[in-house]
Parts: structure tokens; sequence; C-alpha cells
């Protein structure tokens, strides 16, 4: 990246600008019922955007959980298409890791399909480890039905 895009937390109106785009982020999956505007309005300070105001190239939505306060937890993070491989993901996950460290989080959990292989990658690359599940998918171990009755999903921890 030759100019590093400023990394600010997320905005109210940054919902519209994401909105507009997340499924063509995704090659045309329906993404946007996971990114409800609740998020860009209550959990600003732990949730980031890359890109100036106005823009967003890269964005995180996460928060302290209410029901296990050590646990900081990842809802959902996008890169544009044509800004991945910069470091801009992981550029939020350590900017996210240092703000759920600041509210007493002593670790960060996330999910991810066991079909998105990428995004497997991506967190074990940022030293995440897959808790055991309750099933299997491709050799991956899964929480079987964890998002609704047939979406099994990979749990991740990654200690701060």
């Amino acid at each position: 990246m030759s100019e590093p895009l400023p990394i600010r937390p997320i905005e109210p109106d940054d919902y519209h600008l994401v909105a507009s785009v997340i499924d063509a982020w995704w090659g045309g999956r329906s993404m946007r019922a996971l990114i409800p505007p609740l998020f860009f309005e209550h959990f600003r300070p732990t949730s980031f955007a890359a890109g100036e105001p106005g823009t967003v190239r890269a964005f995180l939505l996460g928060f302290q959980s209410q029901s296990h306060p050590k646990v900081g937890y990842i809802h959902f993070a996008g890169v544009e298409p044509a800004f991945r491989g910069r470091g801009l993901g992981r550029i939020l996950y350590e900017r996210f890791f240092a703000a759920a460290a600041v509210l007493g989080c002593g670790q960060v959990q996330c999910i991810t399909s066991p079909m998105n292989k990428g995004s497997i990658a991506f967190h074990k690359a940022m030293g995440f480890e897959i808790l055991p599940g309750t099933g299997e998918v491709d050799g991956v171990p899964v929480s079987l039905d964890h998002s609704g009755e047939g979406q099994h999903r990979v749990v991740f921890r990654r200690m701060l």
C-alpha cells in the first residue's frame, strides 16, 4: 500500500456506504442482513473503518461481550476486493485487539463459515485457534447449527 489509509472509529453514516457494497464484496452473496445499523451506532469504540470519512475500504464490527466481559467479539470484518492483500484486515484486527485489551478483555472470539477457507487461513495467521466443536465439516471442527439450522460455524479464539 503506497499511502496508508486512515483507520478511524466507525460512524453511523458508514452503514449506508458498507450496506450498499457488501453483497458485491462477497461475490453476490447476501450479506447485508448480517450488518444491521445498530453496530454502526452502538459499538463505535470497538468498531473501525479504513478510509477517509465518506469512504470505507475496509471495516470491522466488534464489541465487548456483555455476558462475558473478558471476551471481545469480532462480529464482522470486510475489505473491498481492490484493497485486499494490503494488510488492512490485519491492521483492523490489531486495532480491535488493542481496544479490547483496554476494556479488560483477555481474549477475542469470532466465527466464520467452514466453507470460507480464506477466512480460516486469515484467522490462523492472526494467531487464532479453532475451538473444538460439536461436529466437523471438511476436516474442520465446527459448532453445528451455531447460526441457525444448518448454519455450522468455525469458532475461533485468540488470547490477548
